[in-house]
């Protein structure tokens, strides 16, 4: 009787846990389907009286979605193809190659994650203006394409691989690349797939960098887009929550189709590698 309690307590608080998270999205789910009087209305209602699906053809007529969309697409895709290539080179050299001063380095990249982001914005600015970069792809990238978190990852994960298989590889000729490309970089698909996840959803919420670094509306991802649109619709809740539900929805599709390698991702960095 005691584990029956015990079991149905656990779910019980899942399950007002769930209703909690959940709630946030229904509303803005709900919001986005509303006309201004109802959504102003008290006490509020908890699903529409009527449907307007307009909002969302009223939203993608008044700021120009698709380039706010084709901006963070090309932000992500560079940034995540920057991580896993640079990551993949600097993890394996850190676990792998010895040489001198190895550790004063990593450990001095591990001691940069503690700078946060507002402390390096300004000194950023002013070095990308004299080369010329504000307001252009090459700065909303390239300084994306190094994450030092993810070096650490990959690191960590290289060196719970026996040395008996690098040397057996070396024995047979391979060199360090061939080693990295043919033997470490297929064992490392789970902390992989952990370090895409996690640096897409970065590159796709990414807003403080490109709100700095940008000056034209053409070169704005989707969440500076969308702070300028709810400067200009402060009172339109319909029309923000429609905007706001139409900027999340390729996380929410990702995440459906690859609900199965996110789980195991998270729990993989939560592993002792």
């Amino acid at each position: 009787m005691g584990k029956l309690l015990k079991k149905a307590s656990i779910y019980l608080t899942l399950f007002v846990g769930g209703i909690f998270v959940a709630f946030p999205f229904y509303w803005m789910l709900i919001t986005a389907f509303k006309d201004g009087k109802e959504a102003l209305q008290f006490p509020p209602t908890l699903f529409p009286s009527n449907l307007h699906p307009e909002n969302f053809i009223n939203v993608w007529k008044t700021i120009p979605l698709p380039t706010y969309f084709a901006n963070t697409l090309i932000i992500t895709v560079v940034s995540v193809l920057g991580v896993v290539i640079t990551s993949l080179l600097a993890a394996y050299v850190f676990a792998r190659l010895e040489f001198k001063g190895r550790e004063v380095i990593f450990v001095s990249l591990i001691a940069l994650m503690q700078i946060p982001l507002p402390l390096y914005l300004i000194p950023s600015y002013m070095l990308l203006s004299k080369i010329g970069w504000i307001d252009t792809y090459l700065a909303l990238t390239v300084p994306w394409t190094v994450n030092i978190f993810s070096i650490f990852l990959l690191r960590q994960f290289f060196k719970t691989i026996p040395e008996e298989i690098f040397e057996s590889a070396r024995i047979d000729g391979a060199n360090e690349f061939t080693i990295l490309r043919r033997i470490a970089l297929p064992l490392a698909k789970t902390p992989l797939t952990a370090i895409i996840i996690f640096n897409i959803i970065g590159g796709w919420n990414s807003f403080l960098w490109p709100l700095i670094m940008t000056d034209s509306d053409f070169m704005r991802p989707i969440q500076v887009g969308l702070a300028y649109y709810s400067r200009a619709e402060t009172t339109n809740y319909p029309l923000l929550m429609a905007a706001s539900l139409m900027a999340i929805l390729p996380l929410l599709i990702l995440y459906l189709i690859a609900q199965r390698y996110i789980i195991r991702s998270l729990s993989f960095t939560g592993s002792k590698y």
